[in-house]
């Protein structure tokens, strides 16, 4: 199959654990070719969606691990699969990205996450359609209401419905004397909309990202425990990656929401859920495969090919 793959550029990659190097190394051991492409060689023209691709030859060796040829204008739909894989931030290049990759699709092209997906799964809020999974939550402009939930909860995480890699993520206690400057900061003054939701303190144990792959749970997590003195868990805010089977929540957990989610087109997902409950929904770019594969030996870049090549047959 020729599988394409919207990336951020190859130069940037850390193939030692880059989720993205290890879905085309499986490609490529398949026997599949490999062709890369960035948001910016996305072009519609003459009522049809193009990709200035090039064929992609990965080499196994260090720092060079690839090699391109070429750079051809092709039709999306001339590819069997398009796979969005450019991380975040989510921003309106992003979201024009999956109009250009919605197009494509009435034209025939397969595209993994599908691009409607992508646009209305936004990551933090995406927890609002299960919310009997989540801790109490609250997501507003307005300080008051800030304020009233930590009066109530005493001891709260904030942050941006936009960010990514723990970035602007804070812990904020009712007798924090930085109160008023930390709700200043993160909704700059009211402008931005954010998240407020209880402090789970079973984030000491790790903040699990919980992969779906074509609706099915991967068997094992990886739980991200913060470093000493930091909340974030987030291997972006130096986290440490420890995988783990999946316990009797996170299954119920993937179970209740695997179906929905691949019904919607998200063939690959990443649940993060700390202690019972769920706090976002990962659609963008999933991460952590390598981690998991090299703790436990469990191949997740095959169950991601396994699971594409399904779609692709139906």
């Amino acid at each position: 199959m020729k599988l394409a793959f919207v990336v951020d550029p190859l130069d940037s990659f850390k193939i030692y654990k880059d989720t993205t190097f290890a879905i085309m190394r499986e490609a490529a051991a398949r026997g599949h070719s490999l062709y890369a492409m960035g948001q910016e060689d996305l072009t519609w023209r003459g009522g049809m969606v193009y990709g200035s691709a090039k064929k992609l030859h990965l080499s196994g060796e260090k720092p060079r691990w690839y090699r391109t040829e070429g750079e051809t204008a092709v039709p999306l739909q001339d590819f069997d699969a398009v796979l969005m894989r450019k991380d975040p931030p989510f921003d309106m290049e992003y979201v024009y990205s999956t109009y250009l990759l919605e197009l494509a699709e009435t034209g025939g092209a397969r595209v993994f996450n599908r691009p409607r997906a992508i646009r209305d799964w936004n990551e933090k809020m995406g927890i609002a359609r299960f919310a009997r999974f989540t801790a109490p939550t609250l997501v507003t402009r307005r300080e008051q209401f800030v304020r009233e939930f930590l009066a109530e909860h005493r001891d709260v995480i904030l942050k941006p419905l936009d960010g990514m890699g723990g970035t602007s993520v804070f812990r904020v206690r009712h007798d924090d004397p930085n109160v008023n400057v930390i709700i200043e900061t993160v909704s700059h003054h009211g402008r931005r909309t954010i998240m407020a939701q209880r402090y789970i303190p079973e984030i000491r144990d790790g903040d699990k990202r919980v992969l779906l792959i074509g609706g099915k749970p991967v068997p094992y997590a990886l739980a991200r425990i913060p470093k000493p003195g930091e909340t974030r868990g987030n291997l972006a805010a130096g986290g440490t990656g420890v995988a783990r089977e999946l316990t009797a929540r996170d299954r119920e957990l993937a179970e209740a929401l695997g179906p929905v989610l691949y019904e919607e087109g998200l063939l690959l997902v990443g649940l993060d859920v700390i202690g019972d409950y769920l706090t976002e929904v990962n659609v963008t770019s999933p991460t952590c495969f390598q981690e998991i594969t090299e703790q436990t030996g469990f191949n997740v870049a095959g169950m991601m090919l396994d699971a594409l090549e399904r779609a692709l047959s139906l």
